[in-house]
């Protein structure tokens, strides 16, 4: 029996606009769509990996405002159980995405019911947390929450990946428990404080191998375009090129990814055979618009392959 991916984060509404391209500081341009998406990262890595046919459990907060329900709803039409999912006084997340016509874009998130999301929320959901053969977790929650978060799973025998975005300097301590680290190029230029290519082989190399040497057992670099980076302790590195397709709309690809990258670990493939499945679930859900709505199902990935 699989093990469950357990995803603690951040559920968000996306409120996502379109245009020729992203505004400038100070520039006012006129849009040429409007729509809303379930969004947040960790809600994205949940749906994704439940579309995929994996159990699921999220854990994290929605306001008791009217997106609150929406949004939990929302997690369990997409298959993740959300027993761990608490409401609490205040808002829900909400993120602010302008989209530009090449697929570009950038996000203003306002955490709301996430900053909320305590140590001692992630004691009362230990018993789901136990369950788990991979968390999940990124940083659009407070960091004193992602450490606790670490030493759980270290203390527990559960991998840890972390999705160090939004960017941000990170405590030696939490990096020691992260099983997998994956950032994608400008995190990863944030993290090692140094210019990172996708087309540079050699500044990948560098970074990973940077990276590596800060704590964590494993890294993987998202590169967009380019495919992934994989560097382990005492392994070959390793480049996974990404499938060619049109993009429409790279919100959430990063989320897509890490999830499939979980789900094909857990049912026992090599990296490198989870990172050519997690890059072709990336690749379709960037042909599609929206966060939560544009993830694939196994039988899409599975033709896509084919």
């Amino acid at each position: 029996m699989l093990k469950p991916i357990v995803v603690v984060g951040s559920i968000n509404l996306d409120l996502v606009a379109r245009a020729h391209h992203i505004p400038r500081p100070g520039e006012t341009i006129i849009g040429s769509d409007f729509q809303t998406f379930y969004g947040g990262k960790g809600a994205n890595q949940a749906v994704a990996a439940a579309k995929l046919g994996h159990p699921t459990f999220m854990v994290g907060n929605v306001g008791d405002d009217s997106f609150g329900s929406e949004l939990r709803q929302a997690l369990q039409d997409g298959g993740v159980k959300t027993d761990a999912v608490k409401t609490v006084t205040g808002s829900s997340g909400v993120a602010l995405i302008t989209i530009g016509s090449s697929g570009e874009n950038n996000i203003v998130v306002v955490p709301g019911a996430n900053a909320l999301l305590t140590p001692d929320q992630l004691e009362e959901a230990a018993p789901v947390l136990r369950q788990a053969g991979f968390i999940l977790a990124q940083l659009e929650i407070p960091l004193d929450t992602v450490e606790y978060l670490g030493e759980f799973a270290a203390k527990n025998g559960i991998p840890l990946m972390l999705d160090p975005a939004p960017a941000r300097d990170l405590p030696a301590a939490l990096l020691k428990n992260v099983n997998w680290l994956t950032p994608n190029e400008s995190e990863t230029e944030i993290l090692v404080k140094a210019d990172v290519r996708g087309d540079d082989p050699a500044s990948t190399s560098s970074a990973a191998e940077q990276l590596l040497a800060s704590g964590p057992q494993h890294v993987l670099l998202k590169l967009g375009a380019h495919g992934c980076f994989i560097a382990e302790r005492d392994k070959p590195q390793q480049v996974i090129p990404a499938f060619p397709i049109k993009a429409v709309d790279s919100t959430a690809a990063g989320d897509a990814f890490n999830a499939a990258f979980a789900v094909g670990l857990l049912r026992g493939e090599s990296p490198s055979e989870s990172a050519r499945f997690a890059c072709a679930v990336a690749a379709i859900s960037v042909s599609r618009h929206g966060a939560q709505p544009s993830m694939p199902t196994l039988e899409e990935v599975e033709a896509f392959l084919e």
